[in-house]
């Protein structure tokens, strides 16, 4: 499997600046906040996204202030989406440490998060970033419709395929798709070129949520989510969608009354599995989503070859074989 090493290498250098501009971006002098944001950056992810964000401006020559600003406010609007996740979902674990609501509990998290999307918002607008501002408020709006909406179809369990395909575009697929288009978009290129690589982290978005939710479905815990996490809060995704379709009534109604009534154990959990392997609900989102990644790859098809089209391509398999 292609390593985050082997991506990361062309951009390297600028993913080191990056790491000093988003700590001074972040600063507070208030002794809590700077609390907060440290413990925050010594817990960071693999930033994928700023990555991401990187790798698209180079496509095109040399990233600019404008892209750093760009990977910034992403990854602050990221990092803010997912405190303020874990207080609507009482989460106490973040990539296998102490979640700030756990430790600060439900008022400071939400304020914490309330904090960093105004700081990222004024750091666009102190750069005079007005279309990348633009483009980073649309994912916001689509990714709050995209959560409000998982929500309410999780209350019905009435969930069909497209409709799940509109939730993870919108809850996932927009925040991904504004990474490589502002990217791009930093660089000053032309709308087509946008709008192409819009559509390419779109479909890498999709790809990336569907594997996502694969791992719901594996005995493990390496991703430091739950097996059986989303069944548990009666949230339905591609595998269990499908196998539901293709039911029969008894077993339909079976299966539904467990989620519904959330008597989901370790039992349960084995003959759900059973009955969605038996339907082919895995290999059906896997093929699904191998099929989106091959939709993302298209996309870069008019583009040169060379060490940043590779990365990019290797970033669409990566996010389709990892195991994190």
């Amino acid at each position: 499997m292609t390593s985050l090493k082997k991506i990361r290498k062309p951009v390297l250098k600028e993913l080191r600046e990056f790491d000093s501009y988003f700590r001074n971006s972040m600063k507070s002098n208030m002794p809590l906040l700077d609390l907060l944001i440290k413990y925050i950056l010594r817990r960071k992810g693999k930033q994928m996204r700023p990555l991401l964000v990187f790798l698209a401006a180079k496509l095109f020559g040399e990233p600019n202030k404008s892209t750093f600003t760009a990977a910034a406010l992403i990854e602050m609007l990221h990092t803010a989406t997912l405190i303020h996740d874990d207080v609507v979902d009482d989460s106490h674990r973040r990539r296998g440490f102490f979640s700030v609501n756990a430790i600060w509990k439900s008022k400071i998290s939400v304020l914490l998060g309330d904090y960093l999307l105004a700081k990222g918002l004024l750091l666009a607008m102190n750069e005079r970033e007005y279309e990348l501002l633009h483009l980073v408020s649309d994912a916001v709006k689509e990714m709050s419709e995209g959560e409000l909406l998982q929500i309410k179809y999780s209350r019905k369990l009435t969930i069909t395929e497209d409709q799940y395909f509109e939730i993870i575009r919108k809850k996932t697929a927009t925040l991904i798709s504004c990474c490589s288009a502002s990217g791009v978009k930093s660089m000053d290129v032309d709308d087509n070129t946008v709008n192409k690589m819009k559509r390419f982290g779109e479909f890498l978005g999709i790809a990336f949520q569907i594997r996502d939710d694969l791992f719901d479905f594996q005995n493990n815990n390496l991703t430091g989510k739950p097996v059986w996490n989303d069944m548990k809060d009666k949230k339905l995704t591609l595998p269990l969608i499908h196998s539901l379709s293709a039911a029969n009534p008894h077993d339909r109604h079976k299966y539904l009354h467990f989620l519904n009534k959330g008597t989901i154990n370790r039992d349960r959990y084995s003959e759900i599995i059973d009955f969605i392997e038996r339907a082919g609900g895995i290999e059906y989102a896997m093929n699904k989503m191998l099929e989106y990644s091959r939709m993302a790859l298209k996309e870069l098809d008019s583009f040169p070859s060379g060490e940043i089209k590779s990365s990019l391509t290797d970033f669409v398999h990566f996010t389709t074989s990892r195991k994190l």
